[in-house]
This record gives structure tokens, sequence and C-alpha cells, in this order.
């Protein structure tokens, strides 16, 4: 069986899936994206695979409509590579593509036959989700009439596919109910071989201290530090609980870049944006930056309380990756959190916007290691019990044989 993977970034959602398919032989795998994940040495696994290059906008764009050509010019590069395939006389006998960036909406015009699978990650809403969520960052009518168009290409995409995947009921939710019956919740689970609670872990800090489980260590991560992961209101929890704890230290990873809040002035990063309004010992708490993998999972199993904070938006890999490490985890009471999160029995829920809150129940948990111990026991047995990536990768391969036997009958 020939499959064809298209995403922006791959391997991405599709990492657990593409490694499976690739050790069996029945399957030859062939992919088209934009750019590699260099986090993961998958490109051995295709057949084939091609990558397809972003083209520049012209300036005269209309500024409500720049997502959607860069969605089409997207498209287009894809359709070019397709064309390819059909010249090399490649058939397939399933495609699975990620609609969120326009370039599964030319694919039937290559491969009209081919069942295409959807994944779709988000629809934009102006109320009830991540938009206006935030009093800080208000709305303006301008912006209100631009999220009303970033839904354009994504239902262009939707047009074309057979059946959708997304990853957690709230996600699916916010689809408009035309279109519910063919969604799919299937998340793409965790490796819980890789992602495990290790008692023995330690870790040295580059200034040179460290760390082992018993000392008390709060863990923050994000792909990029931002409002829409409640960076600011986690700098003002940690600065009521390092005057508190004079033994603590805290460990941040993520980037400089924004990923989803608005851009600030002059280019300035949120980290040095928000640092100017807190006073924190420099000494315990720690920016690594963007770090590996592998380090990242450490830092985990490092862990005494974990946060994570974030809006109504697309939950972080890195808070089910938290739950299988055995992280106690304190996060906001947000929808896409609370898919995961059993208030009280898994984990700890924060309202998103209470530092007082937020530094009251570090406190608690550092002050009760009992607790804290048998809730991060329990966010392990969640993930153990349901998110294991093998679960998702027989659901993968059910909708696989569902679609393959429809289009055959």
């Amino acid at each position: 069986m020939n499959i064809l993977f298209i995403h922006n970034e791959l391997p991405a959602q599709f990492l657990h899936l593409i490694r499976y398919l690739s050790s069996h032989p029945e399957y030859d795998i062939f992919g088209i994206s934009c750019e590699s994940d260099t986090r993961y040495d998958t490109d051995a696994l295709y057949q084939k695979k091609h990558h397809y290059h972003a083209i520049k906008l012209a300036s005269s764009t209309h500024p409500y409509v720049l997502d959607f050509q860069k969605s089409i010019l997207n498209a287009q590069a894809v359709f070019q590579i397709l064309q390819k395939f059909k010249q090399q006389d490649i058939h397939f006998d399933l495609a699975i593509s990620h609609t969120g960036w326009g370039e599964a909406i030319f694919f039937k015009a290559a491969y009209p036959k081919t069942p295409l699978i959807g994944y779709i990650e988000f629809f934009f809403h102006l109320q009830g989700a991540d938009i206006g969520f935030d009093p800080h960052y208000p709305v303006t009518t301008d912006q209100q009439l631009q999220i009303k168009t970033l839904n354009a290409q994504l239902l262009l995409s939707m047009n074309e596919c057979d059946a959708f995947i997304t990853p957690t009921h709230w996600q699916k939710s916010l689809f408009p109910q035309l279109w519910q019956p063919k969604i799919n919740v299937i998340h793409e689970g965790v490796d819980t071989s890789v992602c495990k609670p290790n008692e023995k872990v330690s870790f040295t800090l580059p200034c040179g201290t460290h760390l082992t489980r018993k000392d008390e260590v709060i863990t923050y991560s994000a792909r990029n530090l931002e409002p829409y992961r409640g960076f600011p209101v986690f700098l003002k929890a940690i600065e009521r609980v390092c005057k508190e704890r004079p033994n603590c230290h805290i460990i941040i990873t993520g980037g400089d870049k924004v990923s989803y809040s608005p851009r600030l002035p002059n280019n300035e990063s949120y980290r040095e944006h928000f640092l100017k309004t807190v006073s924190l010992p420099h000494d315990r708490v720690h920016f690594l930056g963007t770090v590996p993998y592998q380090t990242h999972l450490q830092l985990l199993q490092l862990s005494s309380a974990h946060i994570y904070l974030t809006y109504p938006f697309v939950l972080s890999w890195s808070f089910i990756e938290a739950m299988a490490c055995g992280c106690t985890i304190i996060a906001s009471d947000t929808r896409p959190v609370m898919d995961f999160l059993e208030a009280d029995i898994n984990g700890i829920s924060v309202n998103f916007f209470d530092d007082k809150q937020i530094a009251t129940k570090i406190n608690s948990i550092l002050n009760h290691p009992e607790r804290k111990k048998h809730l991060g026991q329990a966010a392990r047995k969640k993930i153990d019990q349901h998110y294991q990536h093998h679960f998702s990768i027989s659901h993968y391969l059910h909708l696989f044989q569902d679609l393959v036997t429809k289009k055959n009958a």
C-alpha cells in the first residue's frame, strides 16, 4: 500500500505512524513537506520525499487574505510535486494531509480517486476559544474581520477530504456541525517507553548547579515564551514562589520567537518585555532557550511541579509528555487542558489569570510530597490507559482500511 503524507514540517503529528508503517514491508511511505523537523531523523523512512518552496507574497496583498494567498501558493507548489509523481506513474492508495497551510486544496485535481484524510487542528471563532480570551490583548474590529477569513483555506481543504482526524474532542467541537460526522478524534499519542518517570534522573545546569529529584524544581516549557502559553502570568507566580522558597529552582525552556501571540514593537521578545515587570533571583531562575528533545524529557523527569498554562487553543505536546513522565502538573482550567486533566485526581487546575492562586498551588504541592507523588502517578496512569501511541496507530489503521475498502467497493 502506497501512503502519502503531506505536512508543512514532517513528520510532526505523524511521527509515530510513519515510523510504524515504514517498519512493515506492506507499506511504502511517501512525503511532501516544506521543511523537515530536524529533531526527528525520519527522512530515510520514505520511498520518496519532496520539499516544496514557499513563495514570497506581493506587498500589495490585502491583509485579510494574506494567509489565504499563502495557502494557495503552498497548494500550487504541492500540486506541481503531485504532477511529478503522476509522471513517474506513482499512485497512492491513501493520502493524509494537515489542512493548516492549504497544501491539500488541489490534491483531488491530481489524484481524484485517492482517499484523502485531512488532519484538522483548529477552526477559528470570534468568541469561545482563543480570540478575545485575554483582556490584556483586546481584538479590534479590523482584526475580527481578518479572523473571519482564516477558515477560508481550511474549508476548501476540507471539501477535498474523505475523512478527518483531530486530536481532541474539544477541537472537534469547534468545527461546524455539518462536518462533525466525518471527524475522527484520534490523538497521536505518546511513546511511553521514551516519555516515562525516572527517579534517578539528574541534570547539571549551564551555571554548574547540579539538580536531582531531591531538589525543588519547578518547570515550564513552551515552543516560544508568549502570552498564549501564559508566560506573563507564570513569571508573576514564580516571583511569589521564589520569595517563599529560598531553595527552589525554576527551569524555563522555550524560544524567543512568536508562534501565536501578537508581535511586540521593535522585535522585542516577550521574555525581554516581561522580565522588566518582575524581580527574580537570577541564580535560581534558569532560561535554557530551545533545548534538544532528550533534555526536554530529562527536565520533565526532574520536575517537582510542572506548570502548564494555555489560552483555549491547541494543546501542546509538552503537556501530554509531562503527564507521561509522571509530572505533578498545575495547569490552567481552560477547555483543551480539561479534556485530559481531572482536577485533584491527576493534576491541579488553576485560573489562567490568577498568579496568586498559581503560586499558592505550587507551594501547597511542594509542601505535601505524598499528594504530589499520587498526582504524578495518576497522570502517568491516564496516559498508559488511553494515550499510548500504539493505541493511536490502531485507530489510524482501522480508518485506513475502511477508506480503502470503500474505494475498492
